[in-house]
């Protein structure tokens, strides 16, 4: 019997164009009022994942920068991993050096040495703030959440996770998006996340659905007893996943829960 259910954000229940849907939402609100647990899992930051339970009106647990932080809703700390800083340091003077645009998160708080064009398409609509220093430098790493490169050259960007996991084989480097590089701890994982949870809550990993689109997602797939990919995700998640669902345009969470949860096939 599913316990627990571990919901990525991005592509899995919102959309740009469409946001979270009133189907999604209620849905949600459903699984919680049958006595359900539900979690948010994403790359995201603490406030950002408080934003999208908020728009959806619940409190629940949130799996942040995929895993390496996990919060209560009001802002607990229930779990941690930080990125090593002597590790974060010299990939950042790569970067640099290649000129490739870096998103800093510390303590919760986003960082960034360049202004740009890259930030200003990132925030978006994550409702989140970002603060602008002349050198990462000056900053305290000791409890550094992740770093995060974009470049909207994806070829760049797969090379790149590739040369960093090559290099830096003690830390986690995964793509959540076509041009994004996330660099954390090595037990940053969405995948390590649930079994926090599942662990804090009482019962095993594999009373979990969870539900996800991209790379970043797969550890939790896997480590869910049921694991399910958008049918808009990558190739790699759905090879890795027990089950492939709709798109996120056309409520495929729903049509997950549905399935394996309430046992039917009506959304």
């Amino acid at each position: 019997m599913i316990k627990m259910v571990v919901t990525d954000i991005d592509g899995t229940i919102y959309s740009p164009e469409n946001g979270i849907s009133e189907k999604v939402k209620k849905c949600i609100h459903n699984l919680v009022s049958n006595g359900k647990y539900v979690a948010i899992a994403t790359g995201r930051t603490y406030s950002s994942a408080k934003y999208i339970a908020d728009m959806i009106g619940i409190k629940c647990p949130l799996i942040c920068y995929q895993g390496g932080l996990v919060n209560s809703y009001e802002g607990e700390i229930l779990d941690v991993k930080y990125l090593n800083p002597d590790i974060a340091r010299e990939i950042i003077a790569d970067c640099r050096k290649r000129n490739i645009h870096l998103n800093v998160y510390i303590e919760d708080t986003l960082y960034v040495e360049d202004d740009d064009q890259y930030i200003k398409d990132y925030i978006g609509d994550k409702g989140i703030d970002y603060f602008k220093v002349n050198s990462f430098d000056e900053l305290d790493f000791s409890k550094l959440n992740k770093l995060l490169a974009i470049n909207y050259d994806t070829k760049f960007i797969d090379d790149f996770i590739i040369e960093l996991r090559n290099k830096y084989p003690q830390i986690y480097v995964v793509k959540s998006f076509d041009y994004f590089c996330e660099i954390a701890n090595k037990e940053a994982t969405k995948g390590s996340a649930i079994k926090f949870l599942a662990n804090r809550l009482g019962f095993s990993e594999k009373e979990v659905l969870a539900i996800g689109d991209q790379n970043n997602d797969i550890e939790m797939v896997k480590t869910a007893g049921i694991g399910v990919a958008m049918a808009n995700g990558t190739d790699e998640i759905k090879a890795e996943a027990d089950y492939i669902t709709d798109t996120v345009q056309n409520d495929g969470f729903v049509k997950a829960i549905n399935k394996f949860v309430w046992e039917k096939t009506d959304v």
